[in-house]
């Protein structure tokens, strides 16, 4: 063994490869020094690397002790040693190489460091932009290093599971041209065309669907997306990446049939144990609205909302029955919770939807035999309580809560109720992975901002019905062939058949008030492979980001993120957005018109 020692220079064995079957061998060994510890003479130096963790200890006699007890945390070392077996008492089954400690002869220091700006060992909480400024630090931490790798593994799976299903992967370009699908695009000014501008792709949506015109078949790729958007926990700023798929000679069916497999084997592969949905179920927009207040519900949490307004009719709760009255738009909501039956818990439903904006949340709470409990069951008397309850199928020791007005305007509202009582109420099954299908999406809405009819969804999706839709139906009631996957209240896609006649493009763009002109100018590439024979096609594209995030259990995406930026969208490490010389502003013909400081 001591041969294979000196035919490397740095390590025979990385630190978590070694078991009780290589007790009595010379090793050598590199890495990291997690921790230092002195037992009564003995040290004890823990050295990690990518692989694991060995345990190593050194005596007062031996040649390097000198040296050993001058190393410190992170400090890169290389040792040479013979592996001895631990004594039972010493053993540790939490590591793979707990069987087994390696007792140094020779030691040399690889490089020191500095005095850490945070500890890797023990993993405190640290403010973010301290993790983020010194992310090659924060990455050596066990939970960190280990959300980066199973990343790669669940790419790893993303490929071989696309593969087997008979996809191929083709690369799309990253400089391309502005286009307005949305989120606000990132320029890059061409130096040889003063003026003028790339944009990095939102998505590849156009070309991929040009793909599918260029004759290919079964496309996807592991696709960077770049959006100049606003940060959240599950969104990062700047860019993102995408399992990008489209399929030609397709229908909605078609399309789940090829990507529910994808993603059901994912999670069962990677979600260490927790049941998934084996057939995900599908949900119009309008019923996911109507009973869980928005379009990515978390089906683990059984509370579905239903309509009890004409329990409020007429009724002696005038709140809501002037507002039944007013406007047929208007209606009564109601939140079922199931074993919210205390008054304590009503008060505290009601503080936090006033602390939310709202005036308020009304509620009945059952006891003694079905009786109803409450402001709202004073007023609109035993009778109209007792058929709530009903249909609500509630008992004793349960509560509901209301919520009344124009359904668009309170169902963000009457969701976020929804899941606050279920979470309160331990309701929520967190040890598993529900999914569902969103599908039916109105082709467009009304922006009340601009007053005027858009797009709601993808612009480029195939309207149900139709050129004949288009032309004959209000807008605002077309649906798309539009849809969505959602797994424990977070959307991980969206996806659609697409629009592949250039006459319906047109008249689609047209209702939503854009001219041929600026179709052509912005999409002419498209509408021009549409015009020389373009197959039905679609897709859809999961978030890698969102999938690792939900299978590494983590509430934030930059934990599942190797080097993300903060919520100002700044590296902290590689110091972007940066400053540019004049000289480099010159070559690309810009000058700066920046706002005045305040």
């Amino acid at each position: 063994m001591l041969v294979l020692i000196m035919t490397h220079t740095y390590r025979t064995h990385n630190c978590g490869a070694l078991r009780k079957t290589d007790v009595g061998n010379e090793v050598r060994l590199s890495g990291w020094v997690h921790r230092v510890r002195d037992h009564g003479g003995l040290l004890f130096i823990d050295l990690r690397d990518h692989y694991g963790l060995t345990q190593c200890v050194i005596e007062p006699d031996a040649e390097a002790f000198a040296l050993a007890e001058t190393v410190r945390a992170e400090w890169v070392i290389r040792i040479d040693g013979r592996v001895d077996k631990r004594s039972d008492e010493t053993i540790n089954p939490q590591m793979h190489t707990g069987d087994i400690e390696v007792r140094i002869s020779a030691l040399e220091v690889l490089s020191q460091a500095a005095e850490l700006p945070l500890p890797v060992f023990g993993e405190p909480d640290y403010p973010e932009d301290t993790r983020l400024k010194y992310r090659f630090l924060d990455l050596r931490r066990e939970t960190l290093h280990a959300n980066i790798v199973r990343r790669s593994e669940i790419i790893s799976a993303m490929r071989k599971h696309m593969v087997e299903q008979g996809f191929t992967e083709y690369q799309t370009p990253i400089l391309t041209a502005s286009s307005p699908e949305g989120a606000r695009d990132f320029l890059v000014p061409s130096r040889m065309h003063p003026g003028r501008f790339y944009a990095l792709p939102q998505a590849p949506q156009q070309f991929k669907q040009l793909i599918m015109m260029a004759g290919f078949d079964r496309y996807f790729q592991i696709a960077p997306c770049f959006r100049d958007e606003d940060a959240r926990a599950d969104r990062s700023p700047g860019e993102f990446y995408q399992l990008d798929i489209e399929m030609s000679f397709v229908t909605q069916d078609d399309v789940f049939n090829a990507v529910e497999p994808v993603l059901r084997d994912l999670f069962t592969e990677f979600g260490g144990g927790k049941p998934v949905t084996q057939e995900f179920p599908r949900i119009t927009y309008a019923e996911a609205m109507r009973k869980y207040g928005n379009d990515k519900p978390d089906l683990r949490n059984p509370i579905e909302m239903q309509d009890v307004s004409r329990h409020f009719a007429g009724s002696g709760f005038k709140i809501f029955a002037g507002m039944l009255e007013k406007d047929k738009k208007n209606r009564v909501w109601a939140i079922p919770a199931k074993t919210g039956g205390s008054r304590a818990f009503c008060d505290r439903m009601n503080s936090w939807a006033q602390g939310e904006g709202q005036p308020g949340l009304g509620y009945i709470f059952f006891r003694n035999g079905g009786e109803g409990a409450g402001p709202v069951a004073k007023n609109i008397g035993a009778e109209r309580t007792s058929a709530i309850r009903e249909q609500l199928e509630l008992e004793d020791g349960d509560a509901v809560f209301f919520v009344a007005g124009d359904p668009k305007k309170f169902a963000e509202f009457a969701g976020a109720a929804r899941t606050r009582a279920g979470e309160e109420l331990g309701l929520v099954d967190h040890e598993r992975f529900d999914f569902c299908w969103i599908v039916d999406f109105p082709m467009y809405e009304w922006d009340e901002d601009n007053k005027k009819i858009d797009f709601s969804h993808n612009p480029f999706s195939m309207p149900q019905g139709g050129m004949e839709a288009l032309e004959s139906m209000d807008p605002l009631d077309i649906k798309g062939w539009q849809y969505d996957i959602v797994c424990n209240g977070v959307e991980l896609s969206s996806g659609a058949i697409r629009n592949h006649k250039p006459e319906i493009m047109l008249k689609a763009f047209e209702i939503a008030g854009y001219g041929p002109e600026v179709v052509e100018e912005k999409f002419g590439g498209m509408l021009r492979a549409m015009q020389y024979g373009a197959p039905p096609h679609g897709g859809i594209a999961p978030g890698v980001d969102r999938i690792v995030m939900l299978l590494a259990g983590e509430p934030n995406i930059r934990e599942v993120t190797m080097f993300p930026m903060n919520q100002q969208a700044e590296d902290l490490l590689m110091g972007a957005p940066s400053n540019v010389s004049a000289a480099q502003l010159r070559e690309l013909h810009i000058r700066l018109n920046l706002p005045n400081k305040t």
